[in-house]
């Protein structure tokens, strides 16, 4: 390769690793802002969680609500996939697609029919390439999700469950650990009896940090079966938003790792690069050396 051209590459690169360190820093932000958002939203989940296992524990009769009746039979699954809208951040976004694809070839194999939810422009541009156009689609604030995002979503779900268009309803997300590790979560949201809300106090599936609920002698007013009716569709919206910011936090910390480890190949890219120019150069000098000596011995 050319000295001229082995420049003009070291150049592209050095542009190249400017934008992926401007994009490490920028995810690094947003993710302390995620970070932030999910530590505030954990106690109000797990009190929400505590106070509808208690009042159904204390209820006498479980309200006949609708999306408290479990179906017969299990025939139509959703699946809620929740991505990104945009890409660059590694496995982020792929590792979820691969998860749903694999729980609904498994629902297929059992006989059941599967349709898809998706968050994220990934997930829906994904499942529509693949042939599964998403029958619920939600993009546009991934970034920063609102609770009224959560609960768009949720009351679609909801009314889907209750309308008996669907029987079952799993969500996939990517569940933050750390800006280094995300894993992929796939969890039941309906039917209720499926999920963790009405499990005992030590019931697989606590939040992180919740504190196991101890009896306690509480008096309800209005009765606990008017309690459930409202805090339901509640656990069933902050269940929905709790993934939205979990895979929010995930995807800033995603990218923010897929950045730095780019920048850092792009400056080992450069080394490289840099080694070969001189050595070009090297080699020119040599050559222009060579051909002076030989000049002077040809005129001696």
């Amino acid at each position: 390769m050319a000295q001229k051209d082995v420049k003009n590459r070291i150049a592209s690169v050095k542009n190249i690793q400017k934008i992926t360190r401007a994009m490490e820093m920028v995810a690094a932000a947003r993710l302390r802002r995620a970070e932030q958002r999910i530590a505030h939203l954990r106690p109000y989940a797990g009190a929400i969680r505590r106070m509808t296992r208690q009042a159904a524990q204390a209820a006498e009769n479980i309200p006949n609500l609708p999306i408290l009746v479990e179906h017969e039979e299990e025939r139509i699954v959703a699946l809620l996939l929740v991505t990104g809208d945009r890409g660059l951040a590694g496995a982020f976004n792929s590792q979820i697609i691969r998860a749903g694809v694999r729980a609904a070839a498994e629902h297929e194999a059992a006989g059941r029919q599967v349709v898809f939810y998706a968050s994220g422009r990934r997930g829906v541009s994904s499942l529509t390439f693949r042939g599964s156009e998403p029958i619920g689609r939600y993009v546009g604030f991934t970034d920063r999700p609102g609770y009224a995002n959560a609960r768009e979503i949720a009351e679609d779900l909801m009314a889907a469950y209750v309308d008996g268009k669907v029987d079952r309803v799993e969500i996939f997300y990517n569940g933050y650990i750390s800006p280094l590790t995300q894993e992929v979560r796939r969890e039941t949201l309906l039917p209720l009896q499926q999920a963790t809300i009405l499990e005992g106090p030590n019931g697989e599936g606590a939040e992180n940090g919740e504190e196991p609920a101890h009896a306690a002698l509480v008096e309800y007013e209005p009765d606990p079966e008017q309690i459930l009716r409202r805090l339901i569709p509640d656990y069933v919206e902050i269940s929905v938003f709790r993934a939205l910011l979990e895979s929010t936090a995930s995807e800033h910390g995603a990218r923010m790792t897929a950045m730095r480890n780019a920048s850092e190949n792009a400056g080992e890219i450069i080394q490289d690069l840099t080694l070969e120019m001189n050595r070009a150069r090297q080699a020119e000098i040599t050559q222009e050396i060579m051909e002076v000596v030989a000049g002077a011995e040809a005129l001696g």
